[in-house]
């Protein structure tokens, strides 16, 4: 680390453009919600913060802590927010910056040149939605100090004592009356932590959990940055390359790093960022990449004769098997999209093709056994994909929306809006008919499945579509897959899995989920996708009936009532219960019980799939056992 104190960012770089109050009146238009995710929000901006001085070479530390008395601390060891008094507020820059809306070194290019965050709003804030706050700076010797309650400070900056370091030390409590929830999740901050490592290699971010009985900590650093990340998505799956690809490549004021490896499944996983902001929506750095690729394993295919002259791959034929990282830093990004995570700068889709073929292009030609093994791949790919278009043309004759062509076993509700109606995805006819009998018809459609449905992550799309099991869903919900999804055709608002509380249950839920992740990711995505919890056990004493979902529930159960004359059935199936029973418990939406399937972590869930269902037993093996303390009653 060089000297910190030097470079061109002090008082006078700190330009004010509004002041704070709307914060408090409408905190959703600056955190997106009051819920956990925005609570999670207000971390992440000041970890935002600090990455800011890390891009700029001044910090390569950050520690965020969860505290016993539910705060929340996040240290750096940057040069420290400016102290000095700005010249136009009258008040110092660290309370300028902690009060002003809009205030901050991010405009005018004087303070930084790469951001993240919400430019330049992120601590004011964080401040104004806190209980109370504490910010610590350390910087010239010295060590200042200001508290603020409800974005006011409680005095002006000043020095409390000497110190040699520098950096910035920011503790805060959410406040009560702004958020739903209080209580921090050490999982949720992992996520996002751990991919800012990857994303700026070499810095080290710590996270520690504090609070009584769940202390741990984590530390993620990767020398690697990305290439790293792309090793960790693969590292369950047979690669092509000996190790990810990765370049660096640098035009003015822009930084692109990409990181690329294939491996061997059907699958396709592009992960775009801009300025550290995972850019869901991707945009010009996405379209740059997926164009330059295309164009580059299509011209070597002609050189090195594995093409014929009229004969061209698609994108989606390049891209099989594909996993990828693209990140890019920039010193003014534009962000479109519904959500705001879609890249718009023009001029990245012109460079990012720049970097890919002067890089990429360059390990083409000088390693022809890699790339005549990768072209070779996707002209099969090429292949298969004819033959599944073939089947899923079919599949989409067979899909419209009238009834004469849904799936036979198919019980559909009466109901037309598809926003009020559920689908319950059945296990086996015996539950299918018990089922059908307990429903509410208006709304409620069964679909029996026989068996367990083909495993996807192991065949291609053309196997996929002759699969009867998956075809009967695909035709029942109406929206398509892949490419074809539509969402608006959607004939269900909730799509949910109703398997037995066993071992083949589980299984079977595994390979929907799988299904549904691969194929109709939005699905999940937009939060259409549920799980039953019908009940392991009913338990009876004289007239009393009581219901219970785990063994936990039991144990509780038997010590209130005794163990003196009951009656316990354990259902190791839906086929033990009545239709009555089953609606009673699992269908009646006054009192069953449904777990949403969510897209928090992406990365993990990839992985998970992977790891379950893929080709390596022995990983699936470490897994169970590593997990099977976890499970305190396998029926086998």
């Amino acid at each position: 680390m060089t000297d910190k104190l030097k470079g061109n960012y002090g008082e006078g770089q700190i330009q004010v453009l509004e002041g704070l109050e709307p914060v408090r009146k409408r905190p959703g238009m600056y955190i997106g919600s009051t819920d956990s995710r925005g609570l999670h929000h207000l971390v992440q901006e000041i970890v935002d913060n600090s990455i800011d001085e890390a891009l700029a070479g001044y910090c390569d530390k950050i520690t965020i802590e969860i505290n016993e008395d539910g705060s929340c601390t996040v240290s750096d060891n940057g040069r420290g927010i400016p102290t000095g008094i700005h010249k136009t507020e009258k008040i110092s820059a660290v309370e300028v910056v902690m009060t002003k809306l809009h205030a901050g070194g991010k405009f005018g290019g004087g303070g930084y040149k790469i951001s993240g965050g919400l430019h330049g709003v992120g601590l004011s804030v964080v401040n104004a939605l806190a209980e109370y706050l504490e910010i610590t700076v350390y910087q010239e010797g010295k060590e200042f100090k200001q508290a603020y309650r409800r974005g006011i400070p409680e005095y002006h900056l000043k020095v409390v004592g000497n110190s040699d370091k520098t950096g910035t030390t920011i503790k805060f409590y959410p406040d009560p009356e702004i958020f739903e929830t209080l209580v921090f999740s050490f999982e949720q901050l992992k996520k996002r932590l751990r991919e800012l490592a990857y994303l700026n290699k070499g810095i080290e971010i710590v996270l520690k959990d504090s609070r009584k009985g769940m202390e741990k900590e984590n530390v993620f650093c990767y020398e690697g940055g990305i290439k790293h990340f792309v090793e960790d998505l693969n590292k369950n799956k047979e690669t092509l390359f000996a190790e990810p690809y990765y370049f660096e490549q640098t035009y003015g004021d822009t930084i692109i790093e990409i990181a690329i490896e294939y491996n061997d499944s059907y699958n396709e996983i592009i992960y775009t960022f801009a300025n550290n902001i995972n850019t869901e929506e991707g945009g010009t750095h996405l379209e740059g990449f997926k164009n330059s690729l295309t164009k580059l394993i299509n011209d070597y295919g002609k050189q090195l004769n594995l093409l014929r002259e009229n004969e061209k791959l698609s994108g989606e034929d390049v891209r099989e098997g594909i996993t990828a990282v693209i990140s890019v830093k920039l010193t003014e990004p534009q962000f479109e999209g519904q959500t705001k995570t879609k890249l718009g700068n023009s001029e990245i889709r012109t460079l990012i093709s720049r970097a890919m073929t002067e890089n990429f292009g360059s390990f083409l030609e000088e390693t022809p056994h890699i790339t005549k093994e990768l072209i070779s791949r996707c002209v099969l790919a090429q292949r298969a994909r004819e033959e599944a278009r073939k089947a899923r043309d079919l599949t989409r004759r067979k899909s419209a929306l009238e009834s004469t062509t849904l799936p036979g076993k198919l019980s559909d509700c009466t109901e037309k809006d598809p926003a009020l109606c559920e689908i319950y995805l059945v296990e086996g006819d015996s539950a299918g008919g018990t089922a059908k009998q307990g429903r509410d018809r208006r709304f409620q459609a069964i679909l029996p499945l026989r068996g367990k449905i083909l495993n996807v992550e192991k065949a291609r799309l053309s196997r996929i579509l002759e699969n009867e099991e998956i075809k009967s869903m695909i035709t029942a919900f109406g929206c398509g897959i892949k490419d074809d999804f539509d969402e608006s055709k959607l004939r269900y608002d909730r799509i949910i899995c109703m398997t037995d509380a066993d071992v083949d249950g589980s299984h079977i839920r595994i390979l929907l989920l799988t299904f549904f992740f691969r194929f109709m990711r939005p699905l999940i995505e937009k939060g259409h996708v549920y799980i039953a919890q019908p009940p392991l056990y009913r338990v009876t004493k004289g007239k009393s009936e009581v219901y219970l979902y785990s063994d936990e529930e039991l144990e509780n159960h038997l010590s209130q009532i005794g163990k003196q004359g009951i009656d316990i059935q354990r259902y190791k199936g839906l086929g033990e219960m009545n239709h009555n029973q089953l609606w009673d418990t699992t269908m009646n939406p006054e009192h069953r019980t449904l777990l949403r399937v969510d897209m928090q972590d992406a990365f993990m869930a990839d992985e998970i799939f992977t790891l379950l269902m893929g080709d390596k037993p022995e990983m699936r093996r470490e897994f169970i056992e590593q997990n099977a303390k976890l499970v305190k009653d396998l029926d086998i």
